[in-house]
């Protein structure tokens, strides 16, 4: 009895001793954090804007002396907001004097005591005139301000070319996102730039119905070219809320009629490791996802597989279009060539739109039968949608022209053109009703990339966005896979069949909106962002509950990796560069807790690469590789390892959530 007491005795006392030592360990590592440094802090597009916001004030300024404040924001050079106040409620007139009339642009606000007015359509490197016009107490007032804007960057695209029929244009405004180099802008008729982003915005872009624009976060969520979601904002760059998803944004959105958005995003976390094969719909007040549709529960993966086509990137969606006539969402898959209409409230498939060729039989009675004259399928094709006809309008980028390879179209005999087609769901038929450029032959052939544009009946924009030269012969291949290609982007308006407008950019460039500088609909207002959604829970690879580690300090190895950690609003990003042998792992460490994030170090064959500035880049020294860690479900300090090759190296810095 009294040996099994003394044993009892001295397990308590080890006990008691590893407490103690567990406590002590414990102690001496939540206290760590006073040597540590915190990790750099990269500030957000939102939260600078806030800071810059409480300069903008309007009391004490009149119209004899108003306050100007050019690009306002930081982020739109060729942008100003005027300043002042009126005893009287009035309406001022805004006239931005152009080179010629249809470069001028005018716009009247909504009456107001306080004045802050934006103004757009600046020319850069410039004397700028705007007159503010305005009755006030049966007085007219008038007051001529000279803004100077500075120069262009070194690095903006300028038209090569411009023809234009002046009698049959109005003074909107063409907006470019880029694809290969440059800013997303506007031209006038001219050729001139009248408006820029200076932080890098892609993919669609296009105004809400609240006259906001909607453009993509500067923010890569994973690569290529994923971002973290939308911003809305005005042309002075101001953003009003800022929407992050899970799966990130790509390629297009829909406005619906609530205001919710359709986004082409993806599901990173699938079983299959597909991308661009995912659609959801976004509560425009909340940022909540409202519905979800997979494409792999509607379509067979190895079905229709174009020359492009990967067991990751099978659909390669670029394009998403609600009509409320059918209650039915069109989506474009390129690399099946293939535009499909489902079901908004099922998700069940309509119709495919393409050539059944290599398709199973299971699909072929979704397919239409070609009727009439003149007809061609599409190929490789972006920016599908439903007229208010109820026509089929898509850009067909035309590669290759067949599902056989040993029929393939070579580039140098290729077109890309527009091509509208009326389908009859119910006989199952479809008819070619029009098509444009390929008349213009392989000087219009564009194999990626690219837009059409609907601005009434018998008014298109033709947009060949991709244009790539090789050696001084037309390339099948985006700008991305070639170090010597010449780039060309060429777009066409057109009226009742003839050109009345085209500009060519040396560069390739995703899309066009023509747009007006200034909307009936918006109006500019202060106050802080709202940010909505979120970018989810990153997983760990593993945890440990252990206080005992042995961790090393950092040494020439760990520099070679050139590693560089910061924290942005809502995540953790920690980039380096590794070689594909390397085995890689973050580690958070708080309260003796450690939490590993796995680094995947692979370089995967991009073969869209709609946007070729986010490419892995490769030397001797590996591959540049960049890990997100969301801040989701992450709360307090936490000591930050990188684990490389099993040897675990102390940052000695911290991130706090």
């Amino acid at each position: 009895m009294k040996k099994n007491r003394n044993r009892g005795i001295i397990i308590l006392s080890g006990l008691l001793v590893f407490i103690f030592v567990v406590a002590i360990f414990s102690m001496v590592q939540n206290n760590k954090y006073e040597n540590d440094k915190e990790v750099k802090i990269i500030s957000s597009l939102t939260e600078e804007q806030y800071k810059m916001e409480k300069g903008l004030k309007t009391k004490g300024l009149t119209i004899e002396d108003p306050k100007v404040v050019l690009n306002p924001y930081g982020n739109s050079p060729l942008t100003a907001l005027v300043l002042f106040e009126t005893e009287n409620e009035v309406s001022p007139k805004v006239t931005i004097i152009g080179k010629d009339e249809l470069t001028t642009f005018t716009h009247t606000f909504e009456s107001s005591k306080k004045h802050q007015l934006p103004i757009y359509g600046l020319y850069a490197d410039y004397q700028n005139e705007v007159v503010i016009e305005y009755e006030e107490e049966g007085k007219k007032v008038r007051k001529e301000l000279q803004i100077k804007t500075e120069q262009l960057p070194e690095n903006m695209v300028l038209p090569t070319s411009v023809t234009k029929e002046d009698a049959k244009l109005t003074n909107d405004l063409y907006f470019y996102t880029p694809s290969s180099v440059g800013y997303t802008c506007a031209y006038d008729v001219n050729g001139e730039v009248r408006w820029y982003l200076s932080n890098y915005a892609i993919w669609k872009i296009d105004r809400l119905e609240n006259g906001h624009l909607l453009v993509s976060s500067e923010r890569l969520i994973n690569s290529p070219y994923y971002m973290t979601g939308l911003y809305e904002m005005d042309l002075l760059g101001k953003v009003y809320t800022e929407f992050s998803l899970e799966g990130g944004y790509h390629h297009d959105y829909y406005e619906m009629e609530n205001g919710n958005l359709l986004v082409a995003s993806d599901d990173f976390n699938n079983e299959d490791g597909t991308v661009e094969d995912y659609i959801v719909e976004l509560d425009r007040e909340t940022g909540r996802i409202v519905k979800r549709f997979d494409l792999k529960d509607i379509l067979n993966m190895e079905d229709g597989k174009s020359e492009n086509w990967t067991s990751y990137d099978w659909f390669h969606n670029n394009a998403v279009w609600y009509d409320k006539e059918t209650n039915s969402i069109t989506l474009s898959g390129r690399h099946q060539d293939a535009v499909i209409n489902i079901d908004y409230e099922s998700g069940k498939l309509n119709w495919i739109l393409g050539d059944p060729t290599s398709w199973s039989e299971e699909y072929q009675k979704y397919f239409f039968k070609p009727v009439g004259d003149h007809f061609e399928w599409q190929w490789s094709q972006h920016a599908a949608m439903i007229t208010p006809e109820g026509y089929v309008f898509l850009l067909d980028n035309g590669n290759n022209k067949s599902k056989i390879k040993e029929e393939y179209v070579s580039a140098e005999n290729s077109y890309t053109r527009g091509v509208m087609y009326q389908i009859d769901t119910k006989n199952m038929t479809i008819e070619q009703v029009w098509e444009y450029g390929k008349e213009r032959g392989s000087e219009f052939y564009s194999p990626y990339i690219s837009d059409v544009d609907y601005l009434g009946e018998n008014h298109y924009i033709i947009h060949s966005g991709g244009i790539v030269y090789v050696d001084g012969k037309n390339s099948n291949q985006p700008a991305g896979f070639s170090t010597d290609a010449t780039l060309v982007s060429d777009t066409v308006e057109l009226i009742d069949d003839e050109v009345v407008f085209e500009l060519k950019l040396p560069t390739n460039t995703y899309r066009v909106e023509k747009m007006s500088l200034y909307h009936e609909k918006e109006e500019f207002s202060l106050g802080e962002a709202s940010r909505l959604g979120g970018l989810g829970k990153t997983e760990t690879s593993r945890e440990k509950f252990n206080p005992f580690v042995l961790t090393k300090e950092i040494d020439d190895n760990y520099k070679s990796h050139n590693i560089e950690i910061t924290k942005e609003i809502d995540r953790l990003v920690v980039k380096g560069q590794f070689l594909r042998k390397n085995e890689v792992s973050i580690v958070l460490y708080r309260n003796m807790n450690w939490k590993y994030y796995d680094v995947v170090i692979s370089k995967k064959p991009y073969t869209a690469l709609c946007v070729d500035l986010f490419t892995e880049e490769e030397d001797e020294n590996g591959i540049s590789i960049t890990k997100y860690i969301n801040s989701d479900y992450l709360v307090g300090k936490y000591s930050i390892y990188l684990e490389i090759d099993g040897t675990l190296y102390n940052t000695e810095e911290y991130v706090e959530f």
